[in-house]
């Protein structure tokens, strides 16, 4: 019962975790959303997403670009995710993604 209960509170902590990562360069912190489209064809993704401090944009529902189409594959519509988004190129791209 111990046992189960040490697996339960690790996910958990794990979990709370995700939604605190930090992107590696620049600290950028991962940022939740939820896909409402996805666009394979232009390597784009519609999110709506809380707040992006490193962007300083609020909460809202925007397209963005995909620094690597590969970052689609697994995803689908209505999926929430974590992610952190950048400008690259002066385009608001996903640089970052993983699945909550």
């Amino acid at each position: 019962m111990k046992t189960l209960l040490a697996i339960a509170v690790a996910l958990a902590t794990s979990t709370a975790a995700m939604a605190q990562m930090t992107h590696d360069q620049g600290d950028m912190p991962m940022v939740h959303g939820i896909i409402t489209k996805i666009d394979s064809k232009w390597n784009r993704l519609t999110i709506d997403h809380g707040p992006l401090e490193n962007l300083d944009m609020g909460a809202m529902k925007m397209v963005f670009e995909v620094a690597d189409p590969s970052m689609m594959e697994g995803l689908s519509e209505g999926q929430e995710i974590a992610f952190t988004a950048d400008r690259v190129k002066g385009k608001l791209t996903v640089t970052e993604i993983a699945p909550e």
